[in-house]
């Protein structure tokens, strides 16, 4: 899985739009293999785009859990100690 993509379910405050296009757009990249796609296929990449943003909304509106909310900052900070230990 792209490491690019992050986890969006059970966060407080809850994921924004703008997360969940990052997220399918990272998707659609991963799977398409390009960056930026050519004229020829741009109207099919912003579809997928769209597509899988709606489908993932979709999902994270529907999911329920017990656990409590996990805080932004508290898991940022823990990713950031992650990254320096891997690449330190």
């Amino acid at each position: 899985m792209c490491r690019n993509i992050r986890q969006l379910h059970n966060f407080e405050p809850p994921a924004t739009t703008d997360e969940v296009r990052a997220a399918a757009l990272q998707y659609v990249r991963k799977v398409s293999g390009s960056t930026k796609p050519s004229q020829a296929n741009q109207e099919a990449f912003d579809e997928a785009v769209a597509d899988v943003a709606h489908a993932t909304q979709h999902l994270l509106d529907h999911l329920s859990t017990s656990a409590p909310p996990k805080d932004r900052a508290t898991e940022a900070a823990k990713a950031r100690a992650r990254a320096q230990t891997r690449y330190a």
